[in-house]
């Protein structure tokens, strides 16, 4: 028989219960090619174009016939093909998301406003995909907000041209930071060609404040009303950096965030803490399961009261691709901590990554994807074995669990980061292991917090001193922590990629837990 163990170890005994010994539970892979393929066939069509696209379609398509073929043959001489069909689905798989890349980038190469001119001035009409981000003014000759929209209409030279795509617009500060997302408005801009392989047909780089042409949705006008009174209690009831880090923390808006802090974070390798992630999700829906066992609600009834939870905080954070790609991940997360068995979390996780690229194709060149995939592969495959080694040679469970966590996450991101910023903090680990404690606190105040704005601003500031503490430690290691000056700069691009993915890889395989020993049978003894 079989018997559940601690975490992912699973008990085997014989009939009369001799030979007791504690094995890993084998994870449910099957899914793992499926996800692998669809991802690589929509970067392929998205990076190489539409006839890259096309052409991985094909190719899958023609070893998809051959593997099919060897199927026949095996099944002829009455051999096993679950490992022949796993492939075959991935091909299929890939093959269709290969043909539906294909069909975006061919949309996208063909958009009316790719034919016009670099630099001409035109007159735009887009709905807005997000909230307008600060960037940096030093590229850009002054501060500027950057925000997806997705384009409505465009006029030029007298022409009125309705087409669709999304856009990328670059704009002065004053008086775009006020806008919501699905608020249509009209402005002039210069237009330039996309910077990334993402969907974008152009980059409109707008001469001045927009004119408004519609509303936002209601739900966009109740979330930007939630997140205005939260900035405004956070800032009666903390200091300016603390009042900034806050609605970050807890819903990813750093409009208010202070220039030292946020280099602090990025010198720290701090900065996913500051971004909607899957922790954040994990954390609140965590908070609601646990509140609801405490009350001996039904668990049925704690699953919907999880689930309305998990739509107000996407809402609140705004239901762009990211905020949806951390929601999935967090649910998955907690559903790996929650049942203790990575064998349904592995197959959800790929599950996840196959859906999410259907819905939004971008999303297989968005490095944000690629990082929370990582991280959330990272806490099922590797952090449990490393926390149970950890605890076997002495380690409390607690220090054990959120070192396992941390370096674990570190370990699969690191060679990402590397390619893309060329940036290693030596203390990252270290860093991260310190600030945990203290993110499920801030993260289930402020979002209490957040709630208690828009009824009664006086409990809201109450409850928001709360999360001074906390704040503080977590402001405190990190500026400690960057004055240590304990980062690596290196080489970016894909060779430093590689280089530092082949260094973790070795790290990985290096640290694999052995198999635990036999426990001793019951009868030892006699």
């Amino acid at each position: 028989m079989m018997t559940r163990a601690e975490g992912d170890r699973v008990t085997a005994a014989d009939g009369d219960g001799r030979g007791l010994v504690e094995t890993p539970e084998v994870l449910d892979a099957r899914l793992v090619p499926g996800a692998v393929c669809c991802w690589a066939a929509t970067a392929v069509a998205l990076v190489a174009g539409w006839r890259g696209g096309l052409g991985v379609a094909v190719g899958c398509l023609l070893i998809g016939f051959g593997v099919a073929a060897l199927m026949v043959r095996r099944v002829r001489a009455g051999r096993p093909t679950m490992l022949a069909w796993v492939l075959l689905g991935a091909l299929l798989i890939g093959a269709g998301f290969g043909l539906a890349g294909a069909w975006h980038a061919y949309r996208v190469e063909t958009h009316p406003l790719r034919a016009v001119r670099a630099g001409q001035r035109l007159v735009a009409v887009v709905e807005l995909n997000d909230d307008p981000k600060r960037v940096s003014g030093r590229p850009f000759g002054g501060p500027k907000v950057m925000v997806r929209a997705g384009l409505v209409e465009y006029r030029l030279g007298g022409q009125v041209v309705r087409a669709g795509g999304t856009v990328m617009v670059l704009a002065p500060a004053g008086g775009w930071k006020s806008l919501l997302p699905g608020q249509r408005v009209e402005f002039r801009a210069r237009v330039a060609r996309p910077w990334r392989p993402d969907l974008t047909v152009a980059v409109l780089r707008a001469d001045a404040a927009p004119v408004a042409v519609g509303d936002p949705p209601w739900w966009q006008r109740v979330a930007g009303r939630v997140r205005g009174d939260f900035g405004a209690s956070a800032h009666r009831a903390l200091s300016d950096d603390a009042a900034g880090l806050l609605p970050g923390l807890v819903i990813g808006d750093t409009s208010a965030l202070t220039e030292h802090v946020q280099e602090n974070f990025r010198e720290t390798d701090l900065t996913h803490l500051t971004a909607v992630s899957g922790a954040n999700v994990t954390i609140l829906l965590g908070a609601v399961l646990v509140s609801m066992r405490a009350l001996t609600v039904d668990p049925r009834i704690g699953a919907i009261a999880a689930g309305v939870a998990l739509v107000m905080f996407v809402i609140l954070a705004r239901p762009s691709p990211s905020v949806l790609r951390a929601a999935v991940m967090g649910a998955i997360a907690l559903l790996a901590l929650c049942t203790g068995r990575r064998k349904q979390a592995l197959p959800a996780l790929c599950g996840a990554i196959i859906g999410l690229l259907a819905w939004s194709p971008n999303l297989a060149v968005d490095a944000g994807f690629a990082l929370s995939v990582l991280a959330t592969a990272g806490l099922i495959v590797i952090a449990p074995g490393w926390a149970d080694w950890l605890r076997a040679h002495g380690w409390w469970r607690i220090p054990a669990d959120a070192f396992a966590v941390a370096a674990a996450a570190f370990v699969v991101t690191t060679p990402l980061v590397i390619a893309m910023t060329g940036h290693l903090s030596l203390v990252a680990i270290a860093v991260n292991m310190l600030v945990e404690p203290v993110i499920a606190p801030i993260t289930i105040l402020g979002a209490i917090g957040a709630l208690l704005a828009c009824l009664w601003s006086p409990l809201a500031t109450l409850v928001l001193h709360c999360t001074a503490p906390p704040l503080w430690w977590l402001l405190t290691v990190s500026d400690r922590a960057a004055a240590l000056g304990a980062s690596v700069s290196l080489p970016t691009g894909t060779r430093s990629g590689l280089l530092a993915a082949i260094v973790c890889g070795l790290v990985i395989i290096a640290l694999r837990p052995r198999a635990l020993p036999p426990l001793p049978s019951p009868d030892a003894d006699a």
